[in-house]
């Protein structure tokens, strides 16, 4: 029961603090998927894609990660792809503009299964724009595109949304290790070849 009631402040606290759609047809942000990201940041996508992150859909499908689901009082056997309370933590920008949407096919939203690049650095959908961060404008100013959704600094924050005691996979006495994880569970970092 505390974690029905933990996910659905969960839910409402996401959809407070995040722009709705209409928010972002005013100014707001839309996730646009890793495949954008990509074409600037191979290194780092090659790297985040090793990651649990990048394949973290995949454990909702039915027999995958049996174990642990066992463990977790899940039955493994269940396809959890379509759980509202399961997908919001294996997939980018889940109910927002441009987001995974529950009601599409996995395979029609490719870029977005998976704990992607903009789960940890903001919506992308003006930031990634021409005039902002693109192949267009290589030596974009930082400043601008943090001002247009970009975010700077990861935040533990914003990693506890989901790794925290709501999951099953984890007890009651769960603490989330931001700098082991941030340092062990992201993707590499490389040289920028524009300074900015």
């Amino acid at each position: 029961m505390r974690r029905i009631a933990g996910a659905c402040l969960f839910v409402f606290v996401v959809s407070v603090a995040f722009a709705s759609p209409v928010a972002a047809e005013e100014g707001g942000h839309a996730y646009v998927g890793t495949k954008n990201c990509k074409k600037c940041h191979i290194k780092e996508w090659k790297s985040w894609a090793e990651t649990k992150m990048a394949t973290s859909f995949e454990a909702l499908r039915p027999g995958e990660r049996s174990e642990a689901k066992t463990a977790a009082g899940l039955d493994p056997a269940t396809d959890y792809t379509t759980d509202p309370e399961c997908v919001r933590c294996h997939v980018t920008g889940y109910g927002e503009p441009g987001g995974y949407d529950i009601a599409k096919s996995p395979e029609e939203q490719e870029g977005l299964l998976g704990t992607g690049c903009e789960m940890c650095h903001g919506a992308g959908g003006t930031y990634t724009q021409d005039e902002y961060m693109s192949l267009k404008n290589k030596e974009y100013s930082r400043p601008d595109i943090v001002a247009v959704g970009l975010t700077d600094v990861i935040t533990e924050e914003v990693c506890v949304t989901c790794h925290n005691t709501d999951s099953p996979f984890v007890g009651d006495d769960y603490v989330f290790d931001f700098e082991t994880r941030k340092e062990e569970g992201t993707h590499e970092n490389f040289p920028l070849k524009y300074s900015h």
